[in-house]
């Protein structure tokens, strides 16, 4: 290996290293909590070598964001594969709900703290747009076969998306205890409500 290739190996293994502390350190200490120095003194190096690799803690989240959206992308490869449409998109929601009720800080990560404020437009819009475009292009599957009272393609894929965020949310936030349910029905719950809901806007 040349000195070219090694140097180059060597830039990509720390910018693992970085990411994949700071993905820990995000997760068990919380985002608000954990510094740019934090992370340099858990990997033994100074502030300035995280900030040869990412300009502030926004773009380090945005990147962390990137790696949990590819886990659920994963994710829906694996559950949702149904040929029927209607069906894979019953998988889309169970698939979705419990990923974030399995990976709660993981989920509070990607969808409730405030997005990074520093990073390109462009780049907001491609962090988990693989994902979005796994919904949209059930969805658009179902709509072009007729299957849905729902025919605009966005406004489907925001009230879908939305309706699983918030019951997932809720729970994560701890404002289903109102309703006095068994912590170990919750999750059957939620799927039932995605379940009801996408029954209701089905022809």
């Amino acid at each position: 290996m040349g000195v070219t290739d090694r140097k180059e190996r060597e830039k990509t293994e720390m910018k693992e290293l970085i990411r994949a502390t700071a993905m820990k350190m995000f997760l068990e200490d919380g985002y608000a909590k954990t510094s740019i120095r934090s992370i340099a003194e858990a990997i033994e190096y100074s502030p300035g070598t995280i900030y040869l690799y990412f300009k502030d803690k926004d773009e380090l989240l945005y990147e962390v964001q990137g790696e949990a959206y590819g886990q659920l992308l994963e994710v829906f490869k694996k559950e949702a594969t149904s040929t029927d449409p209607l069906e894979k998109l019953r998988q889309v929601g169970r698939a979705y709900i419990n990923f974030g009720l399995q990976n709660p800080e993981l989920y509070d990560l990607m969808f409730i703290i405030r997005a990074p404020m520093n990073v390109d437009e462009e780049i907001h819009k491609a962090n988990g747009g693989n994902c979005f475009s796994f919904l949209v292009d059930c969805l658009n599957d179902c709509i072009s076969k007729n299957l849905l009272r729902l025919t605009d393609l966005e406004q489907a894929s925001l009230l879908i998306w939305a309706t699983a965020h918030g019951l997932v949310s809720l729970n994560l936030r701890c404002r289903l205890k109102i309703m006095n349910q068994a912590e170990e029905a919750i999750p059957q719950i939620l799927i039932k409500s995605m379940e009801d809901y996408l029954a209701a806007v089905t022809i």
